[in-house]
């Protein structure tokens, strides 16, 4: 795992390659936590960063063969934080129209409603899927 420093805008950020298995949901969410901790965004923030990288790791483990992901957290300003998890397919997520009677289905709906934007980035060897949060700028430093 990379370290920033604490009020670092931009890269390198947090980064931590992840086993692509439920297992690493634990450890990416710590991740996140403590990135969010050493910028000094906790609370509402960082549950909702928790939330975020688990379903963006839990779409990855579920709809992708991908072994091993990497799980990126950068602060791109002042007011934003942008996590992504990487894996190795091509395919497009999206958010599915979900009934009351699916066990699963509403993880992208749960990162529109937790994040200003989402969306995903393809490169040669896959994709990366992220979400944008929006944090509060602290004022007197």
């Amino acid at each position: 795992m990379t370290a920033a420093q604490p009020n670092a805008i931009g890269g390198p950020g947090y980064t931590a390659e992840l086993p692509c298995v439920p297992e690493s949901v634990g450890r990416a969410r710590a991740l996140v936590s403590g990135a969010l901790a050493a910028w000094g965004l906790e609370g509402d923030v960082a549950d909702s960063g928790e939330l975020i990288v688990s379903e963006l790791l839990a779409n990855a483990v579920t709809h992708t063969e991908t072994t091993t992901t990497r799980v990126v957290i950068e602060r791109q300003s002042e007011s934003s934080v942008r996590i992504g998890v990487s894996d190795r397919s091509h395919t497009a997520p999206f958010a599915k129209s979900p009934t009351d009677d699916m066990a699963s289905g509403r993880g992208l709906h749960l990162v529109g409603a937790l994040s200003e934007r989402w969306g995903y980035e393809t490169n040669r060897w896959g994709k990366v899927t992220w979400a944008v949060i929006a944090t509060p700028i602290r004022r007197g430093r």
